[in-house]
């Protein structure tokens, strides 16, 4: 799709109207969801190797607040998409 919008006008046009249709609207919110939560979950990873939220009970808030904070933005993405 990405290839396709920015080869010519029309074809921005094409997937243009393709994005309409709330089939491909859902799908692309569900992709888009899996790639926030892994780039949250990512962040998490990131700041563990640093040496913060390495034991048991830091670790379950970390899942906490991952959990919480990819739900936030996921439902953010699907205000901005619909």
């Amino acid at each position: 799709m990405l290839s396709t919008s920015l080869s010519s006008e029309s074809g921005f046009e094409q997937v243009k109207a393709c994005l309409q249709n709330p089939f491909a609207k859902l799908v692309l919110w569900g992709v888009l969801s899996a790639l926030l939560y892994h780039l949250v979950a990512g962040i998490r990873h990131l700041i563990m190797d640093a040496g913060i939220g390495e034991g048991l009970e830091s670790g379950r808030l970390g899942s906490k607040l991952v959990i919480v904070i990819a739900v936030v933005l996921i439902v953010l993405l699907g205000v901005w998409i619909w």
